[in-house]
């Protein structure tokens, strides 16, 4: 009886370090059911080198300095020529925010660079099995991960308050309802001297220069603003 022999999971690698680059080849390739098809050092090559080998699976650095790797995330889901492949980005540090884009784009696994080779393997085996894998664990359910994801970080968010003071968030929040610092002095019991040397640590801390920065700011980064009536 003839038993067919499965077949490697061919595998391009996308890192901007040869050293790292050529290290993880060896890794991946010293397991016999996995095949390197090719290296690229940033994400357009990346990109390029998935369209013509047709790989299962890209490895894609998350941090290289002329394409990164959601900017190669979004080139391979878009246009006539968008490729099925399976994306693990590969990252030193990942924001939250980071992963929810990375896998809203598309990607099938989050692998930390400082992970033990054994979960690079296991994550490279839940992919190709069809699940998601994140971190150190395969997700089954990526609708209910996300959206847990997307809640933890923006809790996150509004409790940064980025060095503020209780009083410096008063201030933040009477400028974003559009006070002017006449009314924040008198809203507050301040003087207007008081207002103005608070707004000036308010700019340095958030490295902002005007009223309208800071209310940008105050809005993109949700910083936990009162509600001045």
């Amino acid at each position: 009886m003839n038993f067919k022999k499965p077949q490697a999971v061919r595998i391009v690698i996308a890192d901007d370090h040869p050293i790292f680059r050529d290290g993880l080849r060896r890794l991946l390739e010293a397991e016999p059911n996995l095949k390197v098809l090719g290296e690229a050092s940033d994400g357009a090559e990346a990109v390029k080198m998935v369209r013509q080998l047709k790989p299962d699976i890209l490895l894609l650095d998350l941090a290289m300095p002329k394409h990164p790797g959601l900017e190669a995330l979004r080139d391979l889901g878009t246009g006539v020529s968008s490729t099925p492949v399976r994306v693990i980005l590969l990252t030193a540090a990942a924001e939250k925010s980071q992963i929810v884009e990375a896998l809203q784009l598309g990607a099938r696994g989050v692998v930390l660079k400082d992970s033990a080779t054994q979960l690079l393997l296991k994550a490279i085996q839940t992919v190709m099995s069809g699940e998601y894998w994140v971190g150190r664990e395969s997700v089954s359910n990526l609708v209910q991960y996300l959206r847990t994801l997307v809640q933890s970080s923006s809790d996150e968010a509004r409790q940064r308050k980025f060095g503020l003071t209780p009083r410096e968030l008063e201030i933040v929040s009477a400028v974003v309802a559009g006070y002017s610092n006449k009314e924040v002095a008198e809203y507050f019991k301040i003087s207007e001297d008081t207002v103005k040397h608070h707004l000036s640590n308010i700019f340095d801390k958030l490295g902002v220069s005007t009223r309208l920065e800071l209310a940008l700011f105050a809005v993109n980064q949700s910083l936990p603003l009162k509600s001045i009536v």
